[in-house]
């Protein structure tokens, strides 16, 4: 699933890495011949700790908010205090609501090759800037996602963790 190589992005320095920060989200919109709706959004949370190998500064994405069928860019600036090495990995869950699609663990050097990604194991010391792009697929159903990324270093460390959460449903009538 897509979601997972945003995740990834999210969860470590690599090229799939990815202070609870909430992005803005657009206001209801008014017109007087429509009814009123909420758009799209998305957010993050950094659930990690400040022992954690890798702090995440930012994290934006285009378009904002993200649209099925179209291609998402994701850019991480993140910290690391550690090299991260061969081995490295991340933990992704995938939820839509309480049900869960998909928990499956991501060599995050590996993805990284996969991926011909911006930055490549070893990844050295310090501050990082990411910048990935995946393809949505148009057919991602109209709910809302939570994806959950703890990633580990080759001595089973923690590197850092993250929480999405994506809302594509789409206009929700309020009246």
């Amino acid at each position: 699933m897509y979601f997972s190589k945003v995740a990834l992005l999210v969860a470590s320095l690599s090229p799939l890495a990815a202070s609870a920060l909430s992005f803005p989200r657009p206001d209801l919109v008014l017109n007087g011949e429509s009814p009123v709706f909420t758009q799209s959004r998305w957010s993050w949370d950094d659930c990690g700790l400040p022992s954690d190998g890798v702090q995440i500064k930012s994290i934006e994405v285009s378009p904002d908010p993200p649209k099925p069928g179209q291609d998402l860019t994701v850019k991480v600036i993140a910290t690391s205090d550690k090299e991260i090495t061969e081995g490295a990995y991340a933990d992704v869950t995938v939820k839509l609501g309480l049900i869960k699609l998909l928990k499956k663990q991501f060599d995050i050097c590996e993805e990284a090759r996969s991926a011909n990604a911006t930055i490549q194991c070893p990844i050295q010391k310090g501050e990082h800037e990411v910048v990935q792009t995946v393809a949505l697929p148009k057919e991602i159903p109209r709910a809302k996602f939570t994806v959950d990324v703890r990633g580990y270093d080759s001595n089973e460390e923690d590197l850092a963790c993250v929480k999405l959460n994506v809302d594509f449903m789409l206009g929700h009538n309020l009246w």
